[in-house]
């Protein structure tokens, strides 16, 4: 497998494809398609229009900032301009999943944000000398927030448990390694 190959397939893994909103934007634009060809049709064949013919709606359209309230012209302007940015920005920015390569000179490899999460939460579990209760682990694309309830009486090393996350991840090979924060509550649990 070439680089190029699999650079390309880690991509597929690792970023989503827009097909959601491409799929809205379409079924919307559709619609008012097919309404608009509907009350056209209905037009000329001399039947009466549905809602609207064409050129009442361009009418409407065209005398709008005539005759509607400017706040709610404005306030309407914000979401369409608003809609229009949201559209934009889905087709172009790539959409990341919620998942992590892993480093392998033979394969692509990709895991769960999820897999991660749980991996970490046994190390700093393991490492805080804690119960599986006692630690919460979140993995995003760039940081692993690692929250600990320790045990009353028995202090925590947060330090201790930052490092062994981070040779944990540097032990998977994850890419990129998230940035490690470690959370230690105030209040503990009692002694199980």
């Amino acid at each position: 497998m070439t680089a190029r190959e699999r650079e390309r397939l880690e991509r597929r893994e690792l970023y989503s494809a827009r097909s959601a909103a491409s799929i809205v934007a379409a079924a919307v634009v559709t619609a008012v398609c097919l309404y608009l060809m509907f009350e056209a049709s209905m037009k000329s064949l001399g039947q009466d229009v549905w809602i609207r013919s064409p050129e009442q709606w361009w009418t409407w359209f065209a005398g709008l900032p005539q005759t509607a309230d400017p706040l709610v012209l404005g306030v309407g302007s914000l979401a369409v301009l608003a809609l229009g940015v949201y559209f934009l920005l889905q087709g172009v920015l790539p959409g990341r999943r919620a998942r992590h390569a892993i480093a392998d000179p033979r394969a692509v490899v990709v895991v769960d944000n999820e897999v991660v999460a749980a991996t970490l939460a046994r190390r700093a579990r393991t490492e805080a000398a804690v119960a599986p209760g006692q630690v919460m682990v979140i993995v995003s694309r760039s940081l692993a927030e690692v929250q600990l309830r320790p045990t009353s009486g028995i202090p925590v090393d947060a330090e201790a448990v930052r490092a062994a996350v981070e040779d944990e991840l540097r032990r998977n090979r994850i890419d990129p390694a998230p940035r490690v924060v470690v959370r230690v509550s105030e209040s503990g649990v009692v002694g199980q």
